[in-house]
This record gives structure tokens, C-alpha cells and sequence, in this order.
């Protein structure tokens, strides 16, 4: 089914592009909410829910759901205090793939996600619940 232009929802998808944060939906009507003041949150949960099933975003589970512009297979980490979620250069490594294939598997898509304490958090001593760290 093609979706018939709006501004709205290219601006929704521009707002997404421009983040590195991989937002959240509050976190892109916040954004577009002083350009777009008929903007509602529900059209912006819609249009991200339906561009992430049309493929021209990816949904993040979690929490709350975050999206990401980039499609290509990469890495991400997300901090376990405040949920901030950010891409980690790390080179992709196609054996994974072929090892599932090995199994029987086809792989369609795969997330790999590391979990932590971000470098804002990490410095706030304050918020210490007795998290296992590695170094």
C-alpha cells in the first residue's frame, strides 16, 4: 500500500534522519511540535510504527520504542539508567549470519544490542544501584 505524501510524516521522517539519539516518539513530537503546533503524539506513533513496517525505519524494542534511519546491520548500545541508546563502530561480521545458516536458519535482519552505563550517567555517582559493570 503506498502512503499518500504528507508534510507531517516527511517531517516526522526528517526528524529521525537528523538524530543520532535513535528516538523516541515523545522525543520527535518535542521536536516538531513548536513547526507542526497541530502535530499530535498519536500521529507521530502511527507514522513511525507504519514507516518501521514499509521498512524506511527501524524499531528499536525496549522500554519505550526507539527508531533508527539506519538500515544497514550495525551495533548499538543502550544505558540501563537513563535508556539513551547510541550506534557502536563496531565492523559487522557476516559469520554470524553464516553460522545460523549453518543451522538451517536464512537470516532476514538481526539486532546485536550491549547494554551499560553512558559517559553522563557513569558520572552521576549520586544514581549508583549496584550495577555490574566490565571494564
Amino acid at each position: 500500500m503506498t502512503q499518500r505524501f504528507s508534510q507531517q510524516r516527511e517531517r516526522i521522517y526528517e526528524a529521525v534522519c537528523a538524530s543520532k539519539e535513535h528516538p523516541t516518539a515523545q522525543m520527535i513530537y518535542d521536536t516538531l511540535r513548536p513547526e507542526l503546533p497541530r502535530l499530535s503524539l498519536g500521529t507521530v506513533y502511527r507514522n513511525l510504527h507504519q514507516m518501521a513496517q514499509e521498512g524506511r525505519l527501524r524499531e528499536m524494542e525496549g522500554a519505550v520504542a526507539r527508531f533508527d534511519a539506519v538500515l544497514e546491520p550495525h551495533t548499538h548500545v543502550r544505558c540501563v539508567r537513563c535508556g539513551r541508546v547510541a550506534d557502536l563502530a563496531l565492523p559487522y561480521d557476516a559469520a554470524l549470519d553464516s553460522a545460523a545458516a549453518e543451522s538451517g536458519w536464512r537470516i532476514a535482519d538481526h539486532s546485536l544490542t550491549f547494554t551499560g552505563i553512558c559517559p553522563a550517567c557513569a558520572g552521576d555517582r549520586s544514581n549508583l544501584k549496584g550495577e555490574t559493570i566490565w571494564n
